[in-house]
């Protein structure tokens, strides 16, 4: 996956969601347990608060006294964490566990039980619940702030540990959220994939269209192609339909001049007659050629081909030439070799090389093929003079040639590069030791 993937994208969109959402997960369960176990602790100090307020003495004339302390011995060991503290009346009484420290009590409203966190011996931060109580009237009605507070160490130890238990289940849920969101990116993008295969199958002529077997999500998209295939087709249609069209009207017109030229050569003229007859040739060419193409358009991807029986057939054409009839035609190709492409283009590209090579070879011309991958390499060689290595670009060239002294309009090797180009395929010019290799690759179906 490259960084434009969108399954990387998603992979990673959706792994950084998952991580902070566990993350915040994490730290909300973290908290909702400490304030849990904040309020169980608040209810047992309140159980404290209860005893040590039951406790106190209502004597007459009595001074501020716990007759029955709570019975919890921690309130008996120095420092132990609990702490109980009253005030009232200008007096003082403590827990033993407070030693000689007091409890610094924060300001509260008159009335109920509050609970709030403050700082005890050793700056200890401690849970506090304090009530304010009255004695009675026996008593005195003394005004009394009793509390009971208790170290929040043992609240963050258990919330540590709960941390500690929490964290292996989050990892492990983490690592299983992963997993269903790489699962549910794979199935949410097959369809794409889906997509992908069936242009390739169009593409190779295994197909004519997406189909509508997509999802609702992608089925606008799939519409939307099938129905840019279609008008293609159209156009391509009506572009056949005008080229033959344009066929047609040269037709006549070519007729009338080749006679022109017969009445030409009668009269004698043979230099004009011949000019005339050069340029009859050279729309006769163009005009094939655009027909040529026009049929390629309309075959498209259907297109197939033998292409050991084109090639003979070929050969038993250009061979009966009087530029080919000298020559020693050697044929070594593979068997079963089927291309994607329509026999009469494959014909077209095969004789526009062979009668090339068939001008310019001094004994032998070869055609030879084999299979590579899903492709086939055709090689046409000669044991000709070759070309300049700077005038191959050139010859490719619509009109480019070197040997001006022989007929034709210069466009065998463009027009075969072209067809070639169309059908998807390569070609290449490269000089031997004798002679020229032309060699094109074709797309192949296999089997």
């Amino acid at each position: 996956m490259t960084r434009r993937s969108l399954r990387l994208r998603l992979v990673l969109a959706g792994a950084a969601s998952i991580i902070a959402a566990l993350v915040a997960a994490f730290f909300v369960l973290s908290t909702l347990f400490e304030r849990h176990v904040e309020r169980r602790i608040a209810a047992e100090l309140m159980l404290h608060l209860n005893q040590v307020i039951a406790g106190l003495a209502e004597q007459p004339g009595a001074t501020l006294h716990l007759a029955k302390p709570p019975v919890d011995p921690r309130f008996e060991r120095p420092l132990s964490g609990l702490y109980w503290q009253i005030e009232g009346d200008g007096k003082r009484l403590r827990s033993r566990s407070l030693w000689d420290t007091v409890l610094v009590l924060p300001d509260i409203p008159a009335g109920g039980v509050h609970t709030a966190t403050i700082t005890g011996p050793g700056d200890a931060s401690l849970l506090l619940v304090e009530r304010e109580v009255v004695t009675s009237e026996r008593a005195g009605a003394l005004p009394l702030r009793v509390a009971v507070a208790i170290d929040r160490t043992d609240i963050s130890s258990a919330t540590a540990e709960f941390e500690g238990d929490l964290l292996p289940y989050m990892q492990a849920l983490a690592v299983l959220l992963l997993a269903a969101s790489f699962v549910q990116i794979f199935v949410g993008l097959r369809p794409l994939a889906t997509l992908t295969e069936r242009l390739s199958a169009i593409r190779a002529g295994k197909a004519e269209r997406l189909g509508t077997d997509f999802p609702d999500e992608v089925l606008p998209l799939t519409g939307e192609v099938d129905a840019l295939l279609q008008s293609r087709e159209n156009q391509l249609r009506k572009a056949r339909e005008r080229a033959a069209d344009l066929a047609h009207g040269f037709k006549t017109p070519l007729q009338i001049l080749s006679g022109d030229v017969l009445r030409l050569r009668e009269r004698g003229e043979e230099s004009v007659a011949r000019d005339i007859e050069a340029i009859i040739l050279r729309m006769r060419r163009h005009v094939d050629h655009e027909m040529a193409r026009a049929r390629q358009a309309e075959r498209g991807h259907t297109a197939r081909s033998d292409l050991g029986r084109v090639a003979a057939q070929v050969v038993s054409v250009v061979s009966r030439t009087p530029a080919g009839r000298d020559l020693d035609w050697q044929q070594e190709i593979e068997p079963g070799l089927m291309l994607r492409i329509d026999a009469e283009d494959l014909a077209e590209i095969l004789g526009s090389l062979a009668e090339n090579a068939a001008r310019y070879a001094r004994t032998t011309v070869g055609i030879l093929a084999r299979a590579d991958g899903a492709t086939a390499v055709i090689e046409v060689v000669d044991d000709g003079p070759g070309i300049p290595e700077g005038e191959i670009e050139f010859v490719l060239k619509r009109g480019g040639r070197l040997d001006t002294t022989s007929e034709g309009a210069g466009l065998g090797l463009a027009i075969a590069e072209s067809f070639v180009e169309e059908a998807n395929g390569s070609f290449l010019l490269e000089n031997r030791k004798p002679g020229l290799c032309a060699r094109i690759t074709l797309p192949r179906i296999v089997a």
